[in-house]
């Protein structure tokens, strides 16, 4: 099975958050294809002391990383799109994730379940 790994899990793994941390220890154990992109890569390392940055570092070095390609930027656009059309908002990052999941046929792993449920994609939480 492939996971694209949130921010949100990695930074709460980082912080010793005991269901994060079982749920990626179990991901790993049973060797999913896990992934990274460019989003969550920037999101994850944009706070932080220094010891907490190189544990994130390392978390994300060890995890497969994939750009977004154009065909997920324009499946993010298409999505930003139709949620503004029907008044909701869904923000930029939360989007591009979702259009690389989608490109990969992954499930975005998070605690953010609405923002990604909302545009199509499978969810595992914790």
């Amino acid at each position: 099975m492939r996971y694209v790994l949130d921010s949100t899990l990695l930074i709460d793994h980082a912080n010793r958050d005991e269901p994060a941390s079982e749920l990626l220890q179990r991901l790993h154990s049973e060797r999913h294809e896990l992934y990274t992109c460019d989003v969550v890569t920037c999101e994850t390392l944009s706070q932080g002391d220094t010891s907490h940055l190189r544990h994130l570092r390392s978390l994300l070095d060890a995890l497969e990383y994939v750009a977004t390609s154009p065909e997920a930027a324009r499946w993010a656009a298409g999505s930003r799109l139709r949620r503004h059309r029907a008044g909701g908002k869904v923000g930029l990052g939360d989007s591009l994730i979702a259009g690389v999941a989608a490109q990969l046929g992954a499930i975005v792993v998070t605690r953010n379940r609405p923002d990604f449920e909302r545009q199509g994609i499978e969810v595992l939480t914790y």
